[in-house]
């Protein structure tokens, strides 16, 4: 393990944020800390970085509350993948992380992708978590799934199709409405292994797991969320045992951010 010397600054808003890079595994990882007191790990969504706390971080900023946000590896200011990974890959390397830091009693934030991560890691029952809290998280396989998984599998035979005399001259444009038809824009920007790693997490379906979690859960869902529906939100409310919904009209998948202060208020609560 290699950790580099930290740095401060600052967001766009007034909050002091120290700033470290840990090598884990072989992976350089951005972690970043502001405040003092309980611990939030936030993991974030896919594309996203620990940028997409700020909001939060400013909701907080005068709680008693260390929030700790990285950039999951393959995002952000963190390594890449050296090869493709699983969800239990990424649970594998936050678990690592948790070791390193020492951390104990820790409340558990994850939106979307990082809320799948979150799942795997609560159905682990590790004894590092007291709360969970899930922002529109991934994680429930549906039919349409099987649509994006194919408009993937289309999306990465491009290059063979499109290398095709004649057909080369359209391939830009037809890839273009190709993603979008299919809804693939995640793939089509992502690069090297991270193509392969977006294929092996939504092929997952994480719904066997959720009654496995035994922690008190705190579940926030947009009412107008497309990416990971209100429906998903209700099977996990079912599902895991302790776990509250708390919805929100007009909002769709950026939760976390729109409602930062409603969040940060169920996270004040169970303090």
């Amino acid at each position: 393990m290699y950790v580099r010397a930290p740095h401060i600054y600052k967001f766009h808003y007034d909050v002091l944020v120290e700033k470290r890079m840990i090598t884990i595994k072989g992976i350089p990882t951005l972690i970043t800390f502001t405040g003092e007191g309980q611990d939030l790990l936030c993991l974030h969504g896919w594309g996203a970085s620990h940028t997409s706390f700020t909001e939060l971080r400013e909701a907080m900023k005068n709680d008693p509350v260390r929030i700790i946000a990285l950039d999951l590896p393959g995002f952000g200011e963190s390594g890449d993948l050296p090869i493709a990974w699983s969800t239990d890959d990424y649970a594998d390397h936050i678990e690592e992380l948790v070791r390193v830091l020492q951390l104990k009693d820790v409340f558990l934030l994850g939106h979307s992708h990082g809320g799948r991560i979150a799942i795997k890691l609560a159905s682990r029952r590790a004894n590092w978590i007291s709360h969970l809290f899930l922002c529109a998280a991934a994680g429930i396989r549906r039919p349409k799934h099987f649509k994006r998984c194919l408009g993937i599998y289309i999306a990465s035979l491009g290059k063979s199709l499109f290398s095709i005399r004649g057909l080369r001259f359209f391939e830009r444009t037809a890839r273009m409405y190709l993603y979008k038809l299919l809804m693939v824009h995640d793939y089509e920007k992502a690069e090297g292994t991270l193509k392969q790693t977006m294929v092996n997490v939504i092929n997952e379906d994480l719904t066997p797991l959720l009654s496995t979690i035994s922690v008190p859960t705190d579940l926030f869902w947009g009412e107008s969320d497309t990416m990971t529906p209100l429906r998903d939100s209700e099977i996990m409310n079912k599902k895991i045992v302790q776990s509250k919904l708390h919805t929100y009209p007009g909002i769709r998948h950026r939760v976390h951010r729109d409602r930062a202060k409603e969040v940060a208020g169920v996270i004040r609560g169970a303090l």
